[in-house]
């Protein structure tokens, strides 16, 4: 796929799950429940153990029916280890130009980590696919990336943090291109007792909840 098949592909389910588990079996399984559950997209953690063979193992099962990602993502090093491993895209905590230039090198999308006006602005210029803001509810949540959007409408925005089922929708409403969602999604409880089926059906509850807010953005 290319860049922008990738970038429309992401922005098309409408979620990102942000996979951060504490082992990589867990990552594997995690990511087989979202895929069940109706999400073709999947970041995988640099923080989780063996993160690199986790991507190696589902770039193998899923191939081109999932689209995968390497999250804290923090050096071009670790990008291009990711980008060998099978990762599509890359998301990062912090605005690392070096890791933007990596990316964009070998044609894949970056989404790079941004707070403040400056940091987005200085994201987008450098290259960036689309801008993670993050974290977003530290600042306010929905009404913050609306501020952002009103002055930088053409930057593409995934606002990471404090993104639930309830808020989801305040977010694509206030402009974002799609949401990213950690634990409230991958939740550790479930993890841990082995209740991949309840992933599954939450999976399902956020893909409603993104057709939803479209629907009522589009008035029907």
């Amino acid at each position: 796929m290319t860049a922008q098949q990738i970038l429309s592909f992401i922005t098309e389910i409408g979620i990102v799950p942000v996979v951060r588990t504490p082992t990589a079996e867990a990552a594997l399984k995690s990511v087989e429940a979202l895929y069940n559950g109706g999400i073709r997209a999947a970041e995988v953690t640099m923080t989780v153990p063996g993160a690199l063979k986790a991507l190696e193992k589902l770039a193998d099962k899923f191939g081109d029916k999932l689209v995968l990602g390497a999250g804290t993502v923090l050096d071009p090093e670790t990008a291009r280890a990711c980008m060998l491993a099978g990762a599509q895209f890359f998301v990062t905590p912090t605005l690392k130009l070096s890791t933007i230039e990596m990316a964009k090198r070998y044609s894949k999308v970056i989404c790079p980590g941004a707070l403040t006006p400056t940091e987005v602005l200085t994201a987008w210029e450098a290259g960036a696919d689309v801008v993670k803001v993050f974290p977003a509810n530290s600042l306010g949540g929905a009404k913050y990336l609306k501020a952002l959007k009103g002055p930088l409408p053409h930057i593409e925005m995934i606002p990471t943090g404090g993104v639930n089922l309830e808020t989801a929708g305040d977010f694509l409403k206030a402009g974002a291109c799609a949401v990213a969602v950690g634990g409230e999604l991958v939740d550790a409880k479930l993890i841990k007792e082995d209740r991949y089926d309840l992933m599954e059906e939450r999976a399902r509850q956020y893909l409603q909840a993104i057709a939803k807010a479209r629907a009522e953005m589009q008035g029907v």
